[in-house]
């Protein structure tokens, strides 16, 4: 059951340290499930354009989903991948990543960040992209809705590509 402590909203620049944070220890590399690495300008720069959404327990962040527009991740390997097969309408955002802390899996806050963004951006076609490895994250996306689009391959590694509207 969730608690009334939990709270969704638009990310502040106070809240960048914590999400460059929560990305570092969620990648790939160190174990996790998150496949790219952003910088703190590049998260600001976002900001400006697209929502990123967080939810706070008792204040604190212990969780981030953005929208990027295809512009902004087009230099991104794996993003060309995804676009190669899977071209993007036109005004689809791209979906993620989404990163909760450790503690708070298991909550529904992938869910609770998944409306706040649908309700933030009305209307709009967006596609994201999950490792077939990472079944947490699968099984998130399908409990959502999403519809699976397809697979993709990118430096040896499948990917399920999901599609939504907003």
């Amino acid at each position: 059951m969730m608690s009334a402590s939990y709270e969704t909203g638009l990310a502040t620049n106070d809240d960048i340290p914590v999400i460059v944070a929560m990305q570092d220890v969620n990648l790939h590399e160190n174990g996790g499930g998150l496949s790219v690495r952003q910088t703190a300008d590049w998260f600001r720069r976002t900001m400006l354009e697209m929502p990123i959404v967080v939810v706070r327990r008792d204040g604190v962040v212990v969780g981030y989903a953005l929208a990027t527009s295809i512009a902004a991740k087009s230099h991104v390997g794996i993003v060309q991948t995804m676009l190669r097969a899977f071209p993007a309408t036109p005004n689809c955002y791209l979906y993620g990543p989404v990163c909760v802390t450790e503690s708070e899996r298991g909550n529904g806050l992938a869910a609770m960040m998944y409306r706040e963004m649908r309700k933030r951006l009305p209307g709009r076609m967006a596609m994201s992209f999950v490792r077939t490895d990472n079944t947490a994250s699968l099984r998130a996306n399908r409990k959502m809705g999403k519809t699976e689009l397809g697979e993709f391959m990118h430096d040896g590694e499948t990917y399920i590509v999901f599609g939504f509207t907003s």
